[in-house]
């Protein structure tokens, strides 16, 4: 199981593939280019250009430490996938080409086979397992992502941390003032003084203030009272040199004559040989500031009586799981604490002076968020200058441009060490971030989306670099309550993504290399009332792959005549009573997906959704409050469309046709007015997640739902008008997941529920009128988990008894929450 998420083991094996392929395929290619053009085999080009990024991707893995569980499994999964491309390369050579690879493709047939099905159930037990653990606090996701560890997979000892390096973390640095620290330096200290506790480690994104926090532990006379002169503060960086470090605290804690050092494990073990000797060895506490990965670490963790390690990083991960060890993250400032530091840096003084103009200073503070490093940069940068120049920064801050050399380089530069470890294609996973609003909860599907229909990732590869982003705190997750199991299916449509500003503004600043026509991304930073005049470029034909566009109501004629012919995800988001979809929307030709997101208070009307029906590479549609009446009359155009996601939408009461049979994944969330639903909307045969919950109206489900052969997840949650379910469900020989939660007017399961032999959990919480359980529930021997109330729980528990050992029955409360309302 280890070599699951080990994509090291997996790279010496596609090493030596492509020791024996490339001489062979490269000899072929060379011969068959000195044939006449119209006789040449492309094959051989594309295999070995195949080839020459296979051995790019061996040479990534060679900088991939072990315990980074999530990179290790994108780089296994592409491994994979690369050592498929072979397979499918070698079957189109002709067979005297390729006698010397026979054997050579017979273990490729046979490894990845093995392996990818190894790995397909790793995810399902693994990572599934961990992200349907996210709750509706983004702090504890953060935390909880960040210390996905395997305990039974990995083991400690051969852990090696990453290689990837940052630049020091600024913070607020060693300023001459410190606020919003009490609470942190409290917490930090009850620690410390804790007997179990001998490391903690305090982590925040980059320029969070770490580092003056323990600084300021440093000097806390509580501190200075118990340690005393044995207080050693050690920047460790990203390229330190351990020996030297090692040496330096040889003589700073032992005190003695320092021995010759052969190397760097030579010295940690006579140092530690040295801590253990010494039983008159004083408290001593060690700070190593800044540690960015955890070879560093390991290599300066000591053991002692009485010794205690402080650690600052950005990636606590990188901090050993132990019964010793306790990880605290660090808080932005609140408002308060957040303006008295930036009217330090701006004026000299913690508060606003009485001859500026208040309500600006207030405005240019809240671009920084409480992030202490820009609050800093930014008032430094406007220190002395005169209001119009603070007006200007504003307007700047607000469409994420610098404002000066000094913004550019002291907080720009330095938050994008964050990113510098990233590989490009999570890097450009972060650049997209940047199409959507900071600070607003965004369904984490629509993401997802744009990375498996525009950037052709596999979806679990997708959501595993979703979880990676959340866990380097370059995005915020957050979940409804109860959504954990649907989650753990591969359903997504209750988990949600958000920005801090600072972030975003990072995504555009790193995204707006190039002119405007040129762009791969042609984003609005900020909501504007029309088009910004900058993108009035008549007949001009733009580059861009990604278009995000952010205003209020527009009318067909407010939008500009504007080519697209490369776009590929178009974002739309406007606070309207009416919207008109833009007219360039035709010239989208290569359009794969489509957002349409009204947040205001009311549903809007659209008009233009006739245009879709033109765009034959349309494969996902995500509509959010609005009135869609042409919609899912529409589907049959619409025969590439893969993926339909309807929230909050009105217009489908008097909708009596659907014809489309190559989606994949139907929701429809919260759509009020919707009563029953077409009977041909079960022709799907390969439709594998389908959705209709919160739809209060829907008294009954189609009889023909059974005709979903291929439905691996189906959810039906908060129907209350729903009575019963039909009979033919018992026809989804596939299904794995069933939610039918809040369900309040069903009364009875039908028998044929008992014919799901591939059930294997369902959540029936709060259906306050399911009195008994048809007695076919014998039959589901697949079943692994069940959500209900305590008095069905009492009839699964004695299905357990009797035909189903697996069973986990779980006991939930009734809960009333009104989450879905803030996203």
């Amino acid at each position: 199981m280890m070599q699951i998420f080990n994509c090291k083991t997996l790279s010496v094996r596609a090493a030596a593939q492509l020791k024996v392929l490339t001489p062979l395929i490269q000899e072929i290619y060379i011969s068959d280019l000195k044939l006449p053009k119209d006789k040449q085999n492309p094959i051989f080009h594309q295999f070995y250009n195949t080839l020459v990024r296979g051995a790019e991707l061996v040479k990534k893995c060679e900088n991939i430490g072990t315990f980074n569980l999530l990179v290790n499994y994108r780089y296994a999964m592409q491994i994979l996938k690369f050592e498929k491309d072979i397979n499918g390369f070698l079957g189109l050579i002709p067979l005297h080409m390729m006698l010397d690879t026979r054997d050579l493709l017979e273990e490729l047939k046979k490894n990845y086979q093995s392996e990818s099905a190894d790995i397909s159930r790793g995810l399902n037990d693994f990572i599934f397992k961990q992200a349907s653990m996210l709750t509706n606090d983004p702090s504890q996701n953060t935390m909880m992502l960040q210390q996905m560890v395997l305990d039974d997979l990995v083991d400690s000892c051969d852990i090696v941390g990453d290689s990837a390096s940052y630049n020091h973390d600024n913070g607020y640095g060693k300023s001459k003032i410190v606020v919003g620290l009490e609470k942190s330096t409290g917490d930090l200290k009850e620690l410390l003084f804790n007997n179990e506790v001998s490391v903690v480690g305090v982590q925040c994104m980059g320029g969070g203030g770490k580092t003056t926090l323990a600084l300021t532990v440093c000097n806390d006379p509580q501190i200075k009272g118990y340690f005393g002169n044995n207080i050693f503060f050690i920047t460790v960086s990203q390229s330190p040199n351990l020996k030297t470090i090692l040496e330096i605290m040889w003589e700073k804690i032992v005190g003695k004559n320092k021995p010759e050092f052969q190397n760097v494990e030579d010295a940690h073990i006579q140092l530690q040989e040295q801590l253990l000797k010494q039983l008159n060895l004083k408290p001593t506490l060690v700070i190593l500031d800044d540690v960015w990965n955890r070879v560093s670490l390991e290599n300066l963790l000591f053991e002692g009586p009485g010794y205690k390690t402080l650690i600052t990083t950005r990636d606590s991960s990188i901090i050993p799981k132990d019964l010793s060890t306790r990880v605290y993250q660090l808080p932005l400032l609140g408002q308060e604490d957040a303006l008295s530091l930036f009217c330090f840096w701006a004026f000299g003084q913690t508060s606003i002076p009485w001859t500026v103009d208040a309500t600006l200073v207030k405005e240019v503070q809240a671009e920084c968020k409480g992030l202490p490093l820009a609050l800093k940069v930014i008032a430094s940068s406007l220190h002395g200058e005169p209001p119009v120049v603070w007006e200007i920064a504003k307007n700047k801050l607000s469409k994420a441009e610098p404002i000066s050399d000094y913004h550019k380089e002291g907080l720009f530069k330095c938050l994008e060490t964050s990113i510098d470890l990233l590989d490009d294609v999570v890097r450009e996973c972060f650049l997209d971030l940047g199409s959507f609003p900071e600070d607003t909860k965004i369904c984490a599907d629509a993401l997802l989306d744009i990375w498996v229909y525009f950037r052709n990732l596999e979806w679990q590869d997708a959501f595993v670099i979703l979880l990676e982003l959340a866990s380097r705190n370059l995005l915020n997750l957050t979940s409804n309550s109860g959504s954990g199991a649907a989650i753990s299916h591969g359903s997504v449509s209750e988990l949600y993504f958000y920005q801090h500003d600072v972030m975003r503004d990072l995504a555009l600043y790193l995204g707006y290399h190039g002119d405007l026509v040129h762009r791969k991304r042609l984003l609005m930073p900020r909501k504007e009332l029309n088009l910004p005049g900058s993108w009035a470029f008549c007949d001009t034909q733009f580059d861009a792959q990604i278009v995000s566009v952010h205003t209020g109501p527009m009318g067909e004629n407010q939008w500009y005549e504007m080519n697209f012919p490369e776009a590929e995800a178009l974002i739309l988001l406007f606070t309207a009573s009416e919207y008109y979809l833009p007219p360039f929307l035709k010239s989208m030709k290569k359009l794969k997906f489509l957002m349409v997101y009204n947040y205001g208070t009311r549903r809007a009307t659209v008009k233009g959704l006739e245009t879709l029906s033109s765009l034959t590479q349309l494969k996902s549609v995500r509509l959010e409050k609005v009135i869609a009446t042409t919609v899912l009359k529409q589907s049959k155009a619409l025969q590439n469309l893969e993926k339909l996601s309807l929230s909050l939408c009105e217009g489908f009461k008097n909708t009596s046709t659907f014809n489309n049979t190559k989606l994949h994944d139907f929701n429809m969330d919260h759509c009020s007015d919707l009563e029953e639903l077409p009977p041909n909307i079960c022709y799907m045969p390969s439709a594998h997640m389908w959705s209709i919950t919160n739809c209060h109206q829907v008294q009954k489900l189609p009889y023909d739902l059974g005709n979903l052969s291929s439905l691996r997840v189906l959810r039906l949650s908060a129907l209350p008008g729903l009575k019963e379910l039909p009979s033919s469900i018992g026809n989804l020989g596939w299904l794995e997941y069933l939610d039918i939660s809040v369900c309040v007017g069903l009364k009875e399961l039908p028998e044929e529920i008992g014919q799901l032999k591939n059930l294997s959990e369902l959540d029936m919480r709060e259906c306050s009128r399911l009195k008994r359980l048809p007695r076919s529930v014998l039959g589901l021997t697949s079943l692994k988990h069940v959500i209900c109330d305590e008095k069905i729980g009492k009839q699964w528990l004695k299905a357990k008894g009797i035909s189903i050992p697996e069973l986990r029955v779980e006991i939930v409360e009734v809960q009333f929450s009104l989450d879905w309302l803030d996203h």
